[in-house]
């Protein structure tokens, strides 16, 4: 078996909340990731799923060198991403590591061409296209994700929402990245344009061989494009698997409330699913409850799990730690259940 292309360890990263103006006292934290553990292989995609504030888009920040990890370890093809770099150390893990932003209005420049943003990565790595090829590997790319080659010199504004966020894809594939962080990138779209830069994701995927870590809350979107499955709660991960594990056979309280929210298609199918309503809202990171962090919701809650933090580990039904890793997919739940679920 092939090395993972990117190997992360108990990650995490703490935000200081402060008091006072003049002489700041920092009288907490914020838990945003909290020992997040994962692999991401080669060709591969992990969907990154859960609420809003769960630490998903945080985790992708630290994982692009955007914010400092407070501890843990991450190696992208065997070598330390954490530790001390140099510039052009740090130039080489970003040109192969690359992002797409939520938001297509706000992540392009309103004062620059399309030409511009596009081929702004080459002025910082002038070796990926020499300046004489610019403008022609710039209406590649634009060729490449759908667009017109001719509209170099629009603007954004001139574009459509999903024409907008394709300007953003083709930004990322600039540098020939091997790995692309997705934050929720078709989040803003209208349904039927999110369909489009999906399709379009999973062609340059089989094309360029990309991996890619996909972060939505959209739980039907990241079953289209993902290979595995990650889903966070409160700045940890509660369950992982195949999409098949985590759509068919979900074992988390989480998982099972999570994929009973999805909106069936079928009228006639609907009154034959249980909807999971979970009570209380979502506590805070900066004061998540002890042991496992979803029994204040948890219906399934006894005094165990206020007193200890369940591992993420293939479990038995009923919890019970498996002998054998290939009986299941890990999750951390004392009381973990197989549940039959089907999401389209």
């Amino acid at each position: 078996m092939t090395e993972p292309i990117l190997q992360v360890r108990d990650l995490v990263k703490h935000f200081p909340v402060q008091q006072g103006v003049v002489f700041k006292k920092t009288i907490g934290h914020v838990r945003a990731v909290d020992g997040v553990s994962f692999d991401l292989n080669r060709g591969e995609t992990l969907g990154v799923v859960g609420e809003s504030g769960c630490g998903k888009s945080t985790l992708a920040q630290v994982l692009m060198r955007l914010e400092q990890p407070t501890s843990g370890s991450a190696l992208f093809e065997g070598a330390d991403m954490f530790g001390k770099k140099s510039a052009a150390e740090l130039r080489s893990l970003r040109r192969d590591m690359q992002v797409v932003l939520q938001d297509p209005y706000t992540s392009l420049n309103p004062r620059k061409t399309v030409g511009d943003i596009i081929g702004e990565p080459f002025e910082i790595h002038p070796e990926v296209a020499p300046k004489g090829d610019r403008q022609r590997r710039v209406q590649e790319l634009l060729d490449t994700v759908g667009l017109n080659p001719e509209h170099v010199r629009r603007y954004p504004h001139q574009f459509s929402g999903g024409q907008r966020q394709r300007i953003g894809i083709a930004r990322a594939l600039a540098l020939k990245p091997k790995v692309i962080v997705c934050d929720e990138p078709v989040s803003a779209l209208d349904v039927s344009i999110q369909a489009q830069v999906m399709n379009l994701l999973g062609e340059l995927q089989s094309e360029f061989g990309l991996s890619y870590i996909f972060i939505a809350h959209d739980l039907g979107v990241v079953r289209h494009l993902s290979d595995r499955v990650a889903v966070m709660y409160l700045g940890k991960v509660v369950e992982t698997g195949t999409e098949d594990q985590i759509y068919e056979h979900p074992q988390h309280p989480y998982t099972q409330a999570l994929l009973s929210s999805v909106p069936v298609p079928d009228p006639s199918l609907r009154n034959r699913r249980e909807t999971i309503r979970l009570s209380g809202d979502v506590p805070s990171p900066a004061s998540p409850p002890s042991g496992c962090r979803f029994r204040t919701r948890c219906w399934k809650a006894e005094d165990i799990c206020a007193e200890q933090q369940p591992e993420l580990a293939v479990r038995l039904d009923g919890g019970e730690l498996a002998p054998d890793a290939e009986q299941g997919h890990p999750s951390a739940c004392h009381f973990a259940e197989r549940n039959e679920h089907v999401v389209s």
